[in-house]
């Protein structure tokens, strides 16, 4: 049984949802989402909640429930209050610059690496070690995070390369010389 399925999701106040031909539409402070339903499962809109309901219950239309529930949760808190993801730059000459609707990266290559931000995600930088990437859509912006991650993935023996802030790096020893 799904039990995410099964609990209702709040609406906050200002947030408007509408529902028309199995397309939801979440509007908000900071913007819109829009994420087509299946078909096998529905949704019951009261004023200030949602309930995820399903129409039979098969293992898949049950995983489909606890699916549905998540993305229309997460795109409630998003258009809501946001989403942030933090990323840190470790290494000597390592360095990150945010230009526009950019950012550019120096990580130890022979080239700087100019990263074009996706529509919808905004990057700030501090110190020139610390980026951070806010926007509403959750799965935009972890795929968005995990492509600058990809540029330089951490070591495990210095800990140099992009990692995200609450990642820990297990370190390994290196070599020995024989005695």
């Amino acid at each position: 049984m799904s039990r995410v399925g099964k609990k209702p999701i709040q609406i906050p106040e200002k947030t408007k949802i509408t529902l028309k031909d199995g397309i939801l539409t979440v509007q908000g402070k900071n913007g819109s989402l829009t994420q087509e339903i299946h078909p096998v499962v529905d949704l019951d809109i009261t004023e200030n909640r949602i309930n995820v309901v399903i129409q039979n219950s098969d293992r898949k239309t049950r995983a489909l429930q606890g699916m549905t529930r998540s993305l229309i949760n997460n795109m409630v808190l998003g258009v809501s209050d946001g989403f942030k993801r933090v990323l840190e730059i470790h290494g000597i000459g390592y360095r990150a610059e945010a230009k526009g609707k950019s950012v550019q990266f120096s990580l130890g290559y022979s080239h700087p690496i100019d990263f074009k931000l996706p529509e919808g995600i905004n990057a700030t930088v501090e110190k020139n070690n610390v980026v951070t990437l806010t926007g509403i859509d959750k799965q935009l912006l972890g795929q968005t995070a995990a492509r600058i991650r990809q540029l330089r993935p951490p070591e495990p023996y210095k800990g140099k390369g992009v990692k995200y802030a609450e990642e820990y790096i297990q370190r390994k020893a290196g070599k020995t010389g024989t005695k």
